[in-house]
């Protein structure tokens, strides 16, 4: 006989007979879904850990989970991880397009100084892939005061350039002071001296990668990271303390999204300096 109502009332998928399958798409970078209950609308920045981030036209970030609850034009999607092969061409954390398969350099003579070791390990980690590629080697200075000791040891070259990163280079600053002394000298020629206007390369990391709205500001005379950690309330009694702090802000940062546009211009200036050929 013909059961109308089939066999088994409690069969799964009852609910679901005829209505219009939910596609799955890949959620890759830059693609653009609306959050269906909220309305957020932003563009895919990571996938990780089962989430997805999303970023606005202000520039603000939240995480969904994977899965359903996205539109893309309206209709409703299901957002998956996207395989390897179906990314496209893979970028670095600078945003240049990797290189596959490609061994790092011999290092070239030319070198990229920057002033302390958080300064090398935030060029590393944003620059680091670009770097092995060209063969430039970041050194650091511990202060921007030994610059000429190390140009008298070392002195540069058309074949080797030096380019130096600094911070707070600011009009009447001690840096600035001392680019202007190191442009008008004998090296002059074979130096390139950039910087940011932060008083540290901890600023350079934006406010919204850390999840707060600004960085807090710090009186005169009170050590800047002391301050810093003291703001935020984590430990700042010991150079530990700050190496801990610098490494929580580090790990904030997984694309040159992550950083001030007042870092990003300055360091690709420099490497293009240091790289380019000898006349």
């Amino acid at each position: 006989m013909d059961d109308r109502y089939g066999t088994d009332v409690l069969a799964a998928g009852w609910r679901d007979r005829g209505a219009k399958p939910v596609p799955q798409v890949p959620a890759e970078l830059d693609l653009v879904v609306e959050v269906a209950a909220d309305g957020f609308c932003g563009a895919v920045t990571k996938v990780h850990g089962g989430t997805v981030e999303l970023e606005d036209r202000l520039g603000r970030r939240r995480l969904f989970p994977l899965g359903g609850g996205f539109l893309i034009d309206g209709a409703p999607v299901r957002l998956s991880v996207p395989a390897a092969t179906a990314q496209g061409p893979r970028r670095t954390a600078s945003g240049s397009f990797a290189v596959a398969d490609q061994r790092a350099r011999t290092a070239l003579p030319s070198r990229i100084l920057v002033e302390g070791r958080h300064d090398a390990e935030l060029v590393e980690k944003v620059w680091g892939a670009d770097l092995r590629v060209e063969g430039v080697v970041v050194e650091y200075l511990q202060g921007v005061d030994l610059l000429d000791e190390l140009l008298a040891a070392e002195p540069p070259s058309a074949r080797r350039r030096y380019g130096v990163l600094v911070d707070h280079l600011v009009p009447g600053s001690k840096e600035s002071r001392i680019a202007k002394a190191v442009a008008r000298g004998p090296h002059g020629r074979h130096v390139r001296i950039v910087g940011h206007p932060f008083v540290d390369v901890w600023q350079c990391v934006t406010p919204r990668a850390l999840g707060i709205a600004a960085w807090p500001e710090i009186p005169r005379g009170v050590d800047w990271k002391t301050g810093i950690c003291r703001a935020f309330g984590w430990p700042h009694e010991t150079q530990a303390d700050t190496a801990r702090a610098w490494q929580h802000i580090l790990s904030k940062v997984t694309t040159y999204r992550d950083l001030e546009p007042a870092l990003l211009g300055r360091v690709e200036e420099l490497i293009d300096f240091v790289t380019e050929p000898a006349g």
